[in-house]
């Protein structure tokens, strides 16, 4: 049952001497202080790195070609060569754990390659299948994006970025219009917006204009040809595996040595997730350890006041003792003082702590706007469960810091503790 008289009596000890448990607090308010504002800037620290990424899928992978460093079936050394629409069919039917694939060709960026009217601007120009928007994703502003119907019949269309809409079309809905790309003419069907605008494939996809893969080989006129190889690879299957896999069907289609290191290039992406989620679980253990140690810092500190009162009060316990207050009575006294103390010095700091962040992250969302670099912080925030998992600790703290003074308290015999002078 609650019982007043026991918390009154709990608050006035506390109180008794005010400076003495203010400063007391003090360690505990600040440990968890330190240990939310620890936690709440690990997590924008990640936020903001992975938000560079945001849009590119973790699992993806992207080939490309380089110079052979071994002779090879009459081949020499340091031979250049070129993937083709081939090594894509290859893929395609051997490995069973790609998701999506799409080759990609570049076309010319020249000065005012783009022309609208009498607008014009320079732009990247890209030809790819519809599967690239599952692994680069886009936000689709305006219209559609690229279908397969676009592949099979090569049809001259295309998408645009945003800036490229600004500049052209001055954010208008442009879809249905026709613009000049390399001299040639293409409709409109869409408008995207890229959900990553600090990580991209061969240009910005804002400032870049995207063709049917058919098409633009075509209107290059250099064969099959292609520049680069994306894809993203299926839930649960090995990233390594199948990067194995994908450059022994490269190698051994294109007369390139098996043992060859350098001829066929890989971007993964999924090892980059992965190296970047490690970092912040390290991150995070240190964060706990750094936090916990100022909290068991505070904690002592608690725990050596407790030890103080107890020793002022031998008196009274005594004479407690000898009217029949049972050991336990005292010992979940003593502890109760402890928890109360630690308690309120501890949430004070936890709410502060949350406090302090959310106006961090209201001050990083007004300048969002007008930011345009990559931003390595973002959202600083403290999950209900990290509270949770800090609020169990510092309960856990605080029956710490009573328990040796608890202890001190029941070696206290009632005739010792009554002559006490």
């Amino acid at each position: 049952m609650f019982d007043l008289d026991r918390w009154v009596e709990i608050w006035v000890t506390i109180t008794r001497n005010k400076t003495r448990s203010l400063l007391t607090c003090f360690g505990v308010f600040w440990g968890i202080l330190m240990l939310v504002i620890l936690l709440g800037s690990g997590t924008g620290m990640k936020n903001g790195i992975l938000g560079n990424f945001k849009g590119f899928a973790t699992n993806s992978l992207f080939f490309y070609t380089d110079r052979t460093s071994e002779a090879y079936k009459g081949f020499n050394k340091g031979r250049m060569w070129e993937m083709r629409n081939r090594d894509v069919e290859g893929v395609m039917q051997s490995v069973a754990a790609i998701e999506d694939i799409s080759p990609v060709i570049f076309g010319s960026n020249g000065d005012k390659n783009i022309v609208y009217g009498q607008l014009t601007g320079s732009y990247s120009v890209k030809g790819m299948l519809p599967g690239y928007f599952n692994i680069e994703s886009q936000e689709l502003l305006y219209g559609r994006l690229l279908n397969e119907i676009d592949i099979r019949e090569k049809r001259k269309v295309c998408l645009i970025g945003k800036q490229v809409n600004e500049t052209l079309f001055r954010n208008q809905d442009p879809t249905g219009k026709y613009i000049r790309v390399n001299g040639l003419y293409y409709q409109v069907v869409g408008v995207v917006k890229p959900r990553s605008s600090n990580v991209s494939i061969g240009g910005r996809s804002e400032e870049s204009v995207f063709l049917p893969f058919s098409t633009m080989q075509q209107t290059l006129n250099q064969g099959d040809i292609l520049h680069i190889l994306c894809m993203s690879v299926k839930a649960g299957y090995p990233i390594q595996g199948v990067i194995n896999e994908v450059t022994a069907i490269l190698k051994a289609q294109n007369e390139i040595a098996p043992s060859d290191p350098q001829a066929v290039g890989i971007v993964n992406i999924a090892a980059q997730f992965a190296t970047f989620n490690m970092l912040f679980v390290g991150l995070d253990i240190l964060v706990w350890l750094v936090g916990m140690g100022t909290l068991l810092a505070g904690a002592i500190g608690v725990s050596n006041i407790m030890m103080v009162t107890v020793k002022e009060r031998t008196k009274e316990i005594g004479i407690r003792r000898a009217l029949g207050a049972k050991p336990l009575t005292i010992i979940s006294q003593v502890m109760s003082e402890s928890l109360v103390l630690t308690s309120l010095a501890g949430l004070i700091g936890l709410s502060l702590g949350v406090f302090l962040l959310d106006v961090v992250n209201k001050l990083l969302a007004a300048n969002a706007s007008s930011s345009n670099g990559v931003t390595f912080f973002e959202n600083p925030e403290v999950h209900i469960q990290t509270a949770i998992a800090a609020t169990v600790v510092l309960l856990f703290t605080g029956l710490l810091a009573g328990l040796i003074p608890a202890w001190r308290a029941m070696q206290i015999k009632a005739i010792d503790a009554i002559r006490e002078e």
